[in-house]
């Protein structure tokens, strides 16, 4: 009987300290989720604030949070695999992992795509040079609209 409880003691000891990192993981996402909303919040109000154009405030907001969502998303995937992997590795919860990996896959390539405005494969083409003379274009315009152009 000793040699039974003995040989289970270390494969339990590795499953509470799986399931420990895993639920660290899940509260360090949701911690990321919380502070990224205030942060994105305060930095879309001080731009806000500074230019007077809702729109900017609203750029911001929407551009800091989806990286914050980008970055929760991440987190709580890890969280997943060391729950899923380390702790009940059956055939059932690695298919449920599969599909949450999938699904926020699908989620972060979409916020991406919000954030960048154009699809990664595309990235190089709206970079370097043409994104230098595009902001130029921009800058210009806005100065023409308010008049400091003059």
């Amino acid at each position: 009987m000793d040699v039974l409880s003995a040989a289970e003691e270390p494969s339990t000891t590795v499953f509470r300290l799986m399931e420990g990192a895993a639920v660290i993981f899940e509260v360090l996402g949701a911690a990321v989720l919380v502070v990224g909303i205030l942060w994105s919040v305060v930095l879309s109000a001080r731009v806000w604030r500074s230019t007077r154009r809702g729109r900017d405030g609203y750029q911001t907001l929407r551009e800091t949070f989806g990286g914050t969502l980008l970055l929760a998303i991440e987190v709580l995937v890890a969280a997943d695999l060391l729950r899923t992997i380390a702790v009940e590795p059956t055939l059932q919860n690695i298919a449920i992992l599969g599909l949450i990996v999938v699904i926020r896959t699908f989620l972060s390539f979409s916020l991406e795509i919000e954030i960048e405005g154009v699809p990664p494969w595309r990235r190089a083409m709206t970079s370097g040079p043409e994104r230098v003379a595009a902001a130029a274009v921009r800058a210009r315009d806005r100065a023409e609209v308010t008049g400091a152009g003059r």
